[in-house]
């Protein structure tokens, strides 16, 4: 994806659709909208997946604490929720297994009586999974539990067993552009919206957008604008229509994360109740463990939110009781805050709406033209984006089938065949650490970075020696990805950022003159945007108190 042809295309094309946002639900639409035989552009104010959708608990689930809801409050819609959630975890696992994997969670319980209801609950959860190859639930004695996950507390009575999928985030949601893309979809980071123009009938006839990076100011032109912002969206609608009333009601959730020394075991634990009446997971993330996540009303939508020290308190609180050896605040390497799309019901009448799912709906603003996906989660992107997609045809009068649920990502279109080449050739030039790691994040093109590494082997060295990361992914992000800033290499192509603050900056230096030499920019612009992301970590230490 080479950022400069696609702004050329962005400015001199005309457009079916252009979408808004390249998070989960837009990279998602943009990919159905492009199988489809549509025209499409994506842009996004930031970097692919750089808001929400890349700060979440990376889990694909039908929602265990909606089954209960559903049960104890006879809430069929909750019910239906999570059959959704779990028919699309099949897909997902499917469509990108290098990215998506099923990983086994542990619920720790402290009594038979506790250990007999969560049984029944999670056998009943895998019930409305069957067929999904996934094992079913079971009871565990406390002795087998210690064995899957040694470090948990002695006071545990037993535990149970299930099983949910596990996946990168980020790198799904890039893979999606990178497909679109190679379908024929003009995608573009850092390119924000500033304004629309309308035309005649007081319809969105063009985007007034801003490249972030050359300060360049243009058009683009489409037949219909579909908002994908999550918790940004009212900012657009109110930009189309003044007079609309707010949608979003955004929430604050957290994580952290520590080494996984301190909580043996490839397995995950969920944490069925909190005080306040959460879930928490605590899982494997690379080779750490994450912890997370929160939930508290946001409102400062203009900056980014981080992790603070009082939410580190309240997840060390959580999480201590059912581990043998508490966390320590010195424990935690690094965390990350995201905000929740969480939609309010509307109360006017004048728009026209369709809700399809509870936590999801496709809104059709009729004075402006502007089509919104507001709300959702990840596990139902792309039921979300399909949803979005088939009413986007309805108004073009160009109807197509979804076909999204067959179509392998870009990294999983030959992995079969490619895994032993690459492993093969890997293996003689990388460490066993790195061989693996490139794999489970590039799939099949692992062997384009193993390209790079031939061409020029001083790009094998990795960044730290503590992880498997090396020089070529940095030279491939900027080359294959867009990447376009040191941030985004590191928070989001290889999430070393999520991992660890201080091996993140220990490795800046190793990786800027990567970027400048493909970049262009020169040695006022590399220690410029050096000395920038240094500071925003050192911001998110002092904020955290880590």
């Amino acid at each position: 994806m080479d950022r400069k042809h696609q702004l050329g295309k962005l400015r001199t094309e005309k457009f079916d659709i252009c979408i808004i946002g390249a998070g989960s639900s837009g990279s998602g639409a943009v990919l159905d909208a492009v199988l489809r035989g549509y025209k499409v552009a994506l842009i996004d104010k930031n970097d692919f997946c750089a808001e929400t959708s890349s700060k979440s608990t990376k889990l694909i689930h039908g929602g265990v604490r909606y089954l209960e809801r559903a049960f104890k409050q006879l809430d069929l819609e909750q019910l239906r929720q999570v059959r959704h959630g779990l028919h699309e975890r099949k897909t997902l696992l499917t469509i990108a297994p290098h990215l998506a994997k099923p990983i086994p969670l542990i619920t720790p319980v402290f009594s038979w009586f506790e250990g007999m209801y969560y049984s029944i609950g999670l056998k009943l959860y895998g019930m409305f999974a069957a067929g999904d190859g996934l094992p079913s639930a079971k009871w565990l004695s406390k002795a087998d539990t210690l064995k899957r996950m040694p470090g948990l507390t002695q006071e545990m009575h037993s535990s149970v067993l299930y099983y949910d999928g596990t996946f990168n985030d980020a790198a799904f949601s890039l893979a999606m552009v990178s497909s679109a893309e190679q379908k024929g979809a003009i995608v573009a980071n850092y390119v924000s919206l500033t304004n629309f123009e309308k035309n005649a009938e007081g319809k969105l006839s063009k985007a007034l957008v801003k490249d972030e990076i050359s300060g360049e100011d243009f058009e683009i032109d489409a037949k219909l604008f579909i908002n994908c912002t999550g918790p940004f969206a009212d900012d657009v609608r109110l930009m189309a229509d003044k007079d609309e009333e707010s949608r979003m009601r955004p929430a604050k959730g957290v994580h952290f994360v520590f080494p996984s020394e301190l909580m043996k075991g490839e397995d995950a634990m969920l944490i069925p109740e909190t005080k306040d009446g959460r879930v928490v997971f605590v899982k494997p993330i690379g080779n750490k463990i994450m912890v997370g996540t929160t939930d508290t009303a946001y409102t400062d939508m203009a900056h980014e939110p981080i992790l603070e020290s009082k939410e580190v308190d309240y997840l060390l609180e959580t999480v201590n009781p059912f581990l043998e050896k508490p966390l320590e605040r010195k424990d935690i390497t690094s965390g990350f805050g995201g905000v929740r799309p969480l939609l309010a019901p509307k109360s006017s009448k004048r728009k026209e709406t369709k809700a399809l799912l509870r936590d999801h709906e496709v809104e059709y603003l009729p004075e402006s033209g502007l089509l919104s996906l507001l709300g959702g989660k990840w596990t139902t992107y792309r039921v979300m984006a399909k949803d979005v997609i088939d009413y986007a045809g309805e108004l073009l009068n160009k109807q197509a089938e979804c076909v999204t649920a067959s179509h392998k990502l870009v990294g999983a279109q030959n992995s079969a065949f490619l895994m032993d080449v690459y492993k093969a050739k890997a293996s003689k030039l990388l460490s066993e650490d790195t061989v693996e790691h490139l794999y489970e994040n590039y799939g099949d093109l692992s062997l384009e970075v193993l390209m790079l590494v031939e061409r020029e082997p001083a790009l094998a060295e990795k960044l730290h020696t503590d992880y498997p990361f090396i020089k070529a992914e940095a030279a491939f992000a900027v080359k294959r990805e867009m990447a376009t800033k040191l941030r985004d290499f590191f928070a989001r192509r290889i999430r070393m950022e999520l991992l660890d603050w201080e091996a993140t900056k220990a490795s800046i230096d190793k990786v800027a003159p990567i970027f400048q030499r493909n970049l262009a920019w020169s040695d006022e612009e590399m220690e410029a945007n050096k000395k920038e992301y240094a500071d925003l970590l050192d911001k998110f230490q002092r904020v955290s108190g880590i």
